[in-house]
């Protein structure tokens, strides 16, 4: 999950990257929100496998289309809606916060692309990380501070999760697991039912012809209660609708629903 500073498309959230630096921003300091003005539009959050457990208690896990499907966790019905988080970024109620969005205004990204190490960057169009008076120092004595350090192993830490969850969706790419997902809502005040696709998910009929040894080295690693969780998550994709049905936030046209990821 690691991003390049210099590409075109940058990472859901992220409207520019900076190198964190003490040359450039040896006086900058942190500051501490309790908004997350940067997830109230955003209805797909990508997800790592560690997170699924805990998030699928609050939300649907999806897995996003293309090449390389990410779990996702379902925070809307359609794009443009997080029901959890108003639009000035206040959580409206306590929901397992994915990792991708609490590391922001920081990542780890390559600077150049050819680069082989990864560096700590931060989008500093944020207005979380600056020159201000207020916040937590990113640097003393020319050396960055333990707030620095923590952030850095939490992205790194994260990255590490990144991996484990590619090769995660690998082993079910691998088994023919995945399959285009499709969903049909009916809400008291619509008068057509809202179809909701553009999602992957687990193929039930494919998982139960799974060879024994198979199944039995899945329950041994961890990987098969990972999709269990992600399938008894879909149960919520209602519960999703309903909420976004009572803010009046149901998208105009029935057949608009879709869960897309961002680039991650």
């Amino acid at each position: 999950m690691a991003s390049e500073p210099q590409s075109n498309q940058l990472p859901l959230f992220y409207k520019d990257l900076a190198p964190l630096n003490v040359e450039d921003h040896g006086k900058f300091r942190a500051r501490k929100t309790d908004k997350a003005v940067w997830l109230s539009e955003q209805h797909a959050v990508p997800l790592t496998v560690e997170e699924i457990p805990m998030a699928q208690r609050d939300y649907p896990v999806v897995f996003s289309v293309g090449d390389n499907p990410v779990p996702l966790g379902l925070m809307g019905m359609s794009e443009g809606v997080n029901v959890f988080v108003s639009e000035d970024g206040m959580l409206k109620e306590q929901v397992y916060m994915p990792a991708y969005a609490r590391r922001y205004p920081f990542l780890l990204a390559k600077i150049r692309p050819d680069a082989e190490e990864l560096s700590l960057c931060f989008d500093p169009t944020s207005e979380l990380v600056g020159d201000f008076e207020d916040g937590e120092p990113l640097f003393e004595d020319g050396q960055p501070t333990e707030h620095t350090q923590n952030t850095l192993k939490f992205c790194e830490q994260f990255e590490i999760s990144g991996s484990k969850t590619a090769s995660f969706v690998e082993e079910l790419k691998k088994h023919d697991l995945l399959m285009d997902g499709e969903l049909t809502l009916h809400g008291e005040d619509t008068e057509n039912p809202l179809v909701y696709r553009g999602f992957k998910m687990v193929n039930q009929e494919k998982l139960r012809e799974l060879r024994g040894d198979v199944l039995r080295t899945w329950n041994q690693n961890g990987m098969l209660p990972l999709i269990f969780a992600h399938l008894y998550s879909l149960d919520l994709v209602r519960n999703i609708f309903s909420r976004q049905a009572l803010q009046k936030k149901l998208p105009l046209n029935t057949d608009e629903a879709s869960a897309e990821e961002g680039s991650a």
